[in-house]
């Protein structure tokens, strides 16, 4: 079997919590969370094992635990049933299906690690309910983006770590709020004692750590290239309304006026178009570029074809890695949702934001994929923005949410 030659971090994330059953790896994409996880998984030594995971990390995990743990039995559960689940198990399950399966709930004596632990963020939702009514003997969460720039995000998870502490107690001590009579509610305005915050989860078994901290990586360069805006998106930002010649499109609620108005800044904008493809033109390097709909994914491919250059796709119907891999003249078009997490794509250096997503989560994960161990050259990311359009908000929004998650990882400083 392959030997597992931990990085000098990973050795001291693990010796720092060898006393904790119930730990929190938030370790920025790249660090290793899947070999810090899997080997406290193991130094705990439980009889079952239950990861949870996105389905499209099941495969991964199997994969992982079998090259470098073959003691155990790995086991995709999907609906088995048993008499005696054998001893030295590992059942590994996606967030969408635990919750429908009960048998899981008469699991004991077993150790709990929930991949992407931020899936757990809303503890009313049944996932988070289901999982935090199990009743393991240790916990184990692996997160790089444990709140999303949301330190409410982070209720569930602290439960889990042994902290009984309610979520109005929480709000109390950690959020800035204030009262909105639009929308007859409390908002979220800032957040307060947060070296206090840091201190308790320390003490519950969490690790913050940077990419930064550990690797001396390539320079991150950001490049904001305007776009100009359109007379339909003018239009239909005043109206709601707009009658095009083939549809009429109609934003009656606030959800569907938003995304009219990220399309019309989006695929429906002829010069975002235009510059993808200066921007294509600019270089013979792979290319990156991410993306929201299925209609811009329609457009970008289009000019793709149109310029020669060969494709990879990333999305809900599949990935295709061939281009990327043997062609240097790549373009790799990647929906946030498939494909902003969980990839290395370090052979690329460039990538193109054609549509920026609401998550902060899935923003800086995006960034991560060619910004990683591996990675010898400088980084270039463009963000397209079309002038006096929602992307800037939407830009903005993403970048304090950035603010808020780099405090939590950031060290406290000595008094």
């Amino acid at each position: 079997m392959p030997e597992i030659k931990l990085f000098p971090h990973q050795d001291l994330v693990l010796n720092d919590t060898y006393s904790n059953n119930r730990v929190a790896y938030y370790l920025d994409m790249g660090l290793g969370k899947t070999f810090v996880g899997s080997e406290k998984l193991w130094e705990l030594n439980t009889p079952y094992n239950l990861v949870v995971c996105q389905k499209s990390k099941i495969d991964d995990w199997k994969e992982h635990f079998e090259n470098f743990y073959p003691d155990y039995h790995v086991i995709i559960y999907e609906n088995q049933a048993w008499d005696r689940i054998p001893e030295e198990s590992i059942l590994i399950i996606n967030y969408d299906k635990a919750w429908r399966r009960p048998f899981l709930s008469a699991l004991s004596n077993f150790t709990l690690m929930l991949d992407e632990s931020q899936h757990i963020k809303n503890p009313s939702s049944k996932r988070s309910k289901f999982i935090l009514n199990l009743k393991p003997k240790n916990v184990i969460l692996l997160s790089g983006t444990p709140t999303g720039g949301k330190y409410e995000e982070l209720i569930s998870q602290v439960n889990l770590l042994g902290w009984n502490i309610s979520k109005d107690t929480f709000m109390k001590l950690y959020v800035e709020r204030e009262w909105d009579e639009r929308n007859s509610g409390y908002k979220v305005i800032g957040y307060k004692n947060v070296e206090r915050l840091k201190r308790k989860l320390s003490k519950h078994g969490a690790v913050f750590m940077k990419t930064e901290e550990v690797f001396d990586l390539p320079k991150m360069n950001h490049i904001n290239v305007r776009i100009r805006n359109t007379k339909h998106y003018r239009e239909f930002h005043t109206h709601h309304i707009i009658e095009l010649p083939d549809e009429v499109i109609i934003g009656d609620t606030p959800a569907s006026a938003l995304i009219h108005l990220r399309q019309f800044a989006g695929w429906r904008n002829q010069y975002k178009l235009e510059k993808v493809q200066d921007l294509i033109e600019s270089t013979n390097d792979r290319l990156i570029i991410f993306y929201n709909f299925k209609n811009e994914f329609q457009a970008l491919r289009e000019i793709c074809k149109k310029l020669e250059r060969p494709i990879s796709t990333v999305n809900g119907d599949g990935r295709d890695f061939g281009a990327y891999e043997e062609s240097n003249n790549s373009i790799s078009l990647i929906q946030y949702q498939a494909g902003a997490t969980g990839l290395n794509l370090q052979k690329a250096n460039k990538i193109i934001y054609f549509t920026l997503p609401q998550s902060s989560e899935l923003f800086e994960q995006s960034k991560k994929r060619i910004h990683r161990i591996g990675q010898d050259k400088p980084c270039f990311y463009y963000y397209l923005l079309v002038d006096g359009s929602i992307e800037h908000r939407i830009y903005q929004q993403l970048k304090l949410k950035k603010n808020y998650s780099d405090e939590l990882f950031e060290k406290e400083e000595m008094k």
